[in-house]
């Protein structure tokens, strides 16, 4: 059973840029994403769906980035 939510709302959480160039990755910094997940979760908003990206940075590197979708 699907749930019908009546608003909506998208948060972007993206790798540091410096972890980036002088380590050539460093992933999504999950302390931050815990955090955030966890103040929307407070206000009552609840994940509905999330995607991982991987975007190119500056010329030689890639960035990685979550982009959720809330739901209340």
């Amino acid at each position: 059973m699907a749930t019908a939510f009546k608003e909506y709302k998208m948060i972007y959480i993206a790798e540091g840029g410096c972890g980036t160039i002088f380590l050539g990755a460093s992933g999504l910094p999950l302390k931050k994403v815990e955090a955030e997940l966890n103040a929307q979760a407070a206000q009552g908003w609840q994940v509905v769906f999330q995607l991982i990206e991987q975007k190119r940075f500056w010329l030689f590197w890639t960035r990685e980035a979550m982009v959720v979708t809330l739901g209340r």
